[in-house]
Order: structure tokens, then sequence, then C-alpha cells
């Protein structure tokens, strides 16, 4: 992974897309965003913070993540609409030298933008960070009755491996 592929893939940000009449801008996260990210995660249903690397609905929480951000172990987007930041996608790089090649793939959207494409738009871009990041293998980790993302994960080449 180089340097340059990641700015690369990076420098088209922020993008507009127009999806179910509405508006949402898709950007890259930085250190100012911690607010809005735990503002987001606290309207989110509790069933959807479950399989979360750590809880950003506390302040620790979004530390963590803005650390991870800064030293480079996560690359995420977020979604904006006319009320905030309505979603995110993420790229968890693996710490371990040997498993550098496996990431995990995050996503997570408001429940108002539910049913308008907007967890497929961020799932695709971060999967295109993750070709510029050089990863083989992408995980994503969700609970079974989550059948929307299952399937929108499947559509997308993601095979079960276990459930």
């Amino acid at each position: 992974m180089s340097r340059e592929a990641v700015a690369k893939a990076l420098a088209h940000y922020p993008i507009t897309a127009r999806l179910g009449g509405q508006d949402y801008r898709i950007r890259t996260m930085t250190a100012a965003d911690g607010e809005a990210l735990m503002a987001f995660a606290r309207e989110l249903p509790p069933h959807d913070t479950l399989y979360m690397r750590r809880d950003i609905t506390r302040q620790s929480g979004v530390d963590s993540w803005l650390k991870d951000l800064n030293e480079g172990a996560i690359y995420s987007l977020l979604a904006e609409d006319n009320l905030g930041v309505c979603g995110y996608s993420t790229i968890n790089l693996n710490e371990l030298e040997w498993t550098r090649h496996i990431a995990d793939l995050r996503v997570a959207t408001a429940t108002r933008t539910r049913g308008r494409g907007l967890g497929r738009l961020l799932a695709r871009e971060a999967f295109n960070i993750a070709l510029a990041l050089d990863i083989e293998k992408l995980l994503a980790r969700m609970t079974p009755d989550q059948e929307g993302a299952r399937v929108l994960f499947q559509e997308l080449g993601f095979q079960p491996e276990a459930l």
C-alpha cells in the first residue's frame, strides 16, 4: 500500500449523491467530527451498536476512533444530510504484520435514511478505499437478524462465513 494510492483514493471526496430524493454529502472523516459522530451514534437503536468495535456513544470510544484515524489505522467516510451525520463507513486495518491484507468493513446508517441506498453507497465507497490499501480480504460483522445488511453485503460479493 502506498501513500500515493491512498491519497488518490481519498482525493475525490467530498462527493454528493442523490438517493431517494434526498441529497447526501459523502466525505472523509476528520478529527473535528468527534461530537457529530457521537451524536449520530446516540440516535442509533441499541441493536445497531452490538458489533461496533468501540462504544462511540461515549467520549472514550470516539477518542479511540479519532486516535486510530489520526494514526492511519482506520479510514472513515461520513455521510451527511440536512440534519447532520447520517451514516459512516470505515475500513479498520489489522495491526498484525502478517494479516495486514485483511480488514474489517463497518457501515452504519441513521434510521431516517434506511431503504434509500445510502448503506450500499457507503459500503461501495469504503470498498474502493480498501482496494487502494491493497486489502485482499474484507470482513463485515452483523447479527443474523440484520437481513437487509446481509443481503446488501452478499450482493456486493461477500459470503457468510459464520452465523
